[in-house]
């Protein structure tokens, strides 16, 4: 069972953080599986060492993000994420590495990564396509890694609104969160800023010539897999990823 919170030296007003990271953990763990109701308040409370109102803002929390419901006179319940839950759950989930969603999540990049630079080919205006060559300058010219990831999100982030579909940005802004949220393990690719350009330059020259699609998809998936397989080596490497 959890160690009671009170235990730990946890500052007053991050309990209800403590008490929620703490559930969560548990849920996303199996600990407490899909459709199983959580232990009776005053029982859990006591189980982590807080007080009732300081679990009711925990619980509240996560029925929030999609991960508990809450019954009156009834209990709350796990709710089955993996089948009702949204897109929005992603960063948690990342930040959680539940699972290997962070693996699965990096998938998932390369693949939409791919079809979006294939439409940015076809669709870019010519001041996107300057915009994306400005952009992959500044990844090279970053004083530091941090710089670099960030020009190098703000490089996708042109890249899917140039897509002429306005899902893509939609849907790039929920990956990206899901990364910035924990950039600081991910910053592998990017300690070599004029390295970093140096792998984004294929993909960049390809989008912004208008090469043909074939073309333009093998550079993309090419560039994001490598990218991708370093960002979990280096979130390996700080004792994240599994």
């Amino acid at each position: 069972m959890s160690e009671p919170l009170s235990n730990k030296t946890v500052a007053r007003p991050s309990v209800v953080d403590a008490v929620a990271d703490s559930l969560r953990a548990e849920i996303l763990s199996g600990g407490y599986p899909p459709g199983q109701y959580l232990p009776p308040a005053r029982e859990l409370a006591e189980q982590y060492g807080v007080t009732r109102t300081s679990l009711k803002h925990a619980l509240m929390r996560l029925a929030q993000s999609g991960l508990l419901e809450t019954k009156h006179g009834v209990g709350t319940r796990v709710r089955d994420y993996e089948r009702e839950g949204g897109i929005d759950l992603l960063p948690m989930l990342a930040a959680a590495d539940a699972a290997g969603w962070t693996r699965a999540i990096f998938e998932v990049r390369a693949e939409i990564g791919a079809l979006i630079a294939v439409r940015a080919a076809e669709h870019a205006t010519e001041r996107q396509r300057e915009r994306l060559e400005a952009l992959a300058s500044r990844v090279r010219d970053a004083p530091d890694a941090d710089t670099a990831q960030i020009a190098e999100c703000e490089w996708h982030r042109e890249l899917a609104r140039a897509s002429g579909n306005r899902v893509y940005p939609l849907l790039m802004n929920v990956v990206l969160d899901t990364y910035l949220r924990q950039r600081q393990v991910l910053r592998g690719p990017f300690v070599d800023p004029v390295a970093a350009a140096d792998r984004l330059e294929p993909l960049v020259r390809a989008v912004c010539t208008g090469a043909a699609r074939e073309a333009v998809r093998a550079s993309a998936a090419s560039y994001l897999e490598l990218t991708g397989r370093l960002m979990i080596e280096s979130m390996v490497s700080a004792g994240g990823a599994r």
